[in-house]
């Protein structure tokens, strides 16, 4: 009988032999039960611990944040060890990839779990990047939530970022079903069953063992009594004289920034600002002892700091590194060793000229390039200019990636802590690529080209239910971040061919097709003939768009004879293909009519499209998220001043 052996106890550790019996017995049913045991001295048996614990060498620089995974088996056991606890866990499953396991999509629907005698495996390998995560966004349930934790960290990812305090904004937006509430009526979630889900998120990221990092925006609306938690939506609860005179003054007046206390930025030369963020920071930090980084980052705004005469003596990036240095005096104080994220986010991607972080050791600076754009990446041939001079509230948004570039080198200049991105290819970018493959290959790009960024890696901010038509961008994201030197021919073959079978290169090629006639900067706007009638303007793409027409059938003549596949994820890639054809073909439609100038005809046909498209939503949901696709399709069509639309609802 196999048995599996703990060389230490830890929980983390228990749960990775909880999945390695799970899944051995699932590859080999017919075997007899399998035994866990504790037993520091084992040398028989699957033996699962930390390196230290069988005389192997441990080369991660900080064993608590860089994943080493060491495998060592037989047919009877064998050496299942990492650099931390977590890291175990990744070499189980790395242990069961090896011997045929594929986690494809979240959920059980989507694993493919070979029926099969395991192997002799051995293995070795540090990621090649120490921060590989993902951060809620989007329209977000807890079925879904739950899911993906579960799923990222079978692809070992290693960062499960939630945004907020409360994400309530987020869950609002599945349970009202924005965009998409004439097909589902709204279910109310209250402020009070969201934290309990955050809750629950934390308890199942600590069951693995998974970096969390918690926050972001927040900072400069709730340490003042001003609530966030609505997100972007307009507040309106009457402010104080008092709270009025800590934010940031904009033409001589003081006020939240267009009505949205998230957006609002605070008068951070005024040292009574600074410290009462600096105090709440810190109570915050000593009552979530479970976070890894806490991030501090300022207002989900720009070109709105404060023009008061003493904010202008010195750079946003000044002062917020004012706050960092007093947040580190009171934590190191308090005895908390909290991690703390600071960020180059729209104005604080110009670096503080007079103010240095005192204490490198407890930070880590995130570079978020908002504005980029999503048809280049970094690479060896990048040449980097100078980055330009900060004009308060004057200043324009970076958008080349030699621009964005200039930003990070700045900081890096002075800076040479840790260094990692927050990129959002799976925010609104992924919908401007219907088949997923476009994104995909920049992704791959974007992560290979980390090393000339002097970057460690990503947090990426965007759906959890990024798997439309299929999870490969996903998958690609995942397995880059591990191994940079993995081919594109080699993540194609390898995800293609589980999911789809062996036919996987006719979806293939279609695919390809498909995203060629959409073209991913014509979608972004980046390709217009005539800027001056609209960034979506070329007739001669028509034709382009009206072909969709033909290999979306083409999807569905295949589909016909792929009803029933031999796994179970298989069945549900080829169903997906179905969805997607009648995705693809109504984007093209209105798209057709968009780029030859028909305006009010194409916001019809895309109001109408999207609003007959979320019938499927239920059925699709775990895959496809109807808020975040909504949000960006409709952004492609300018809404005409006048035009009756039935039936449906207003996005």
């Amino acid at each position: 009988m196999l048995k599996i052996k703990m060389m230490r106890f830890d929980h983390v550790i228990v749960f990775a032999a909880e999945e390695l019996k799970k899944y051995l017995r699932m590859m080999m049913p017919q075997t007899a039960d399998i035994e866990i045991l504790f037993d520091p001295e084992a040398k028989d048996g699957f033996r699962l611990g930390l390196l230290e614990d069988f005389g192997l060498k441990n080369e991660a620089e900080d064993p608590v944040l860089d994943d080493v995974v060491h495998i060592d088996t037989t047919e009877e056991g064998g050496i299942l060890a990492g650099s931390n606890t977590r890291s175990i866990l990744y070499a189980v499953y790395r242990f069961l990839r090896l011997n045929g396991c594929r986690w494809l999509y979240p959920g059980v629907d989507g694993e493919h779990i070979p029926t099969k005698d395991i192997a002799p495996t051995q293995y070795h390998k540090m990621a090649d990047h120490r921060f590989r995560g993902h951060c809620n966004e989007g329209a977000e349930s807890q079925d879904c939530m739950l899911e993906t934790i579960d799923f990222y960290a079978k692809q070992e990812i290693n960062v499960y970022m939630i945004e907020f305090d409360n994400p309530y904004t987020y869950y609002n937006s599945y349970y009202s079903h924005k965009h998409n509430d004439k097909n589902r009526p709204p279910e109310p979630v209250t402020y009070e069953q969201v934290m309990q889900w955050k809750r629950q998120c934390e308890a199942e990221i600590a069951k693995r063992g998974l970096q969390f990092h918690d926050m972001g925006h927040g900072w400069t609306a709730e340490p003042y009594g001003i609530s966030s938690t609505d997100g972007w939506a307009k507040s309106t609860v009457e402010l104080t004289d008092l709270q009025r005179s800590y934010l940031a003054q904009l033409d001589g007046v003081r006020d939240t920034y267009r009505g949205v206390p998230l957006n609002t930025n605070l008068c951070m030369s005024n040292p009574t600002v600074r410290s009462i963020m600096a105090d709440s920071i810190v109570e915050y930090a000593e009552k979530h002892a479970n976070v890894t980084y806490l991030h501090v980052w300022l207002a989900d705004g720009h070109h709105n700091h404060c023009e008061c005469e003493e904010c202008k003596k010195a750079l946003p990036s000044d002062y917020y590194l004012m706050i960092m240095n007093e947040l580190d005096e009171k934590l190191t104080a308090k005895g908390l060793k909290t991690r703390i994220v600071f960020i180059a986010y729209y104005d604080t991607l110009f670096p503080a000229e007079q103010i240095r972080i005192a204490n490198p050791q407890r930070f880590s600076l995130l570079y978020a390039p908002i504005t980029r754009k999503y048809t280049e990446s970094v690479d060896e041939n990048t040449v980097t200019p100078e980055a330009p001079a900060y004009k308060r509230n004057q200043w324009e948004l970076p958008r080349g990636a030699e621009e964005n570039l200039a930003f990070l080198k700045a900081w890096q200049k002075d800076w040479k802590g840790p260094c990692f991105s927050y990129e959002y290819h799976f925010w609104k970018h992924q919908y401007k690529d219907p088949t997923g493959l476009y994104i995909a290959r920049r992704i791959y790009e974007d992560i290979r080209g980390l090393k000339y960024m002097g970057l460690d890696g990503f947090v990426e901010d965007g759906s959890q239910r990024s798997f439309f038509p299929n999870g490969f961008a996903i998958y690609v994201y995942a397995e880059t971040l591990l191994n940079r030197e993995i081919t594109w021919e080699e993540l194609v073959e390898d995800y293609f061919s589980h999911v789809y079978g062996e036919d996987w290169k006719h979806v293939s090629v279609c695919l390809k097709k498909i995203s060629h006639a959409f073209d991913f900067a014509f979608i972004s706007g980046e390709a217009t003939t005539d800027a001056s009638i609209s960034n979506f303007h070329d007739p001669a793409r028509a034709e382009s768009f009206e072909s969709v027409r033909e290999y979306a059938q083409q999807l569905r003549d295949m589909l016909k004879d792929h009803m029933k596949m031999p796994t179970r994820p298989q069945t549900v890639s080829w169903r997906l293909l179905g969805y997607a054809a009648d995705f693809f073909e109504g984007f093209a439609g209105f798209m057709k009519e968009r780029c030859v100038g028909h305006e009010s005809l194409a916001y019809k046909m895309a109001y109408d499209f999207l609003y007959e498209f979320g019938k499927n939503e239920i059925a699709i949901e775990r895959y496809y998220d109807q808020h975040n696709a909504g949000k960006s399709l409709i952004a492609t069509v300018k809404k005409p001043t006048k035009i009756v639309l039935q039936p449906g609802t207003e996005f």
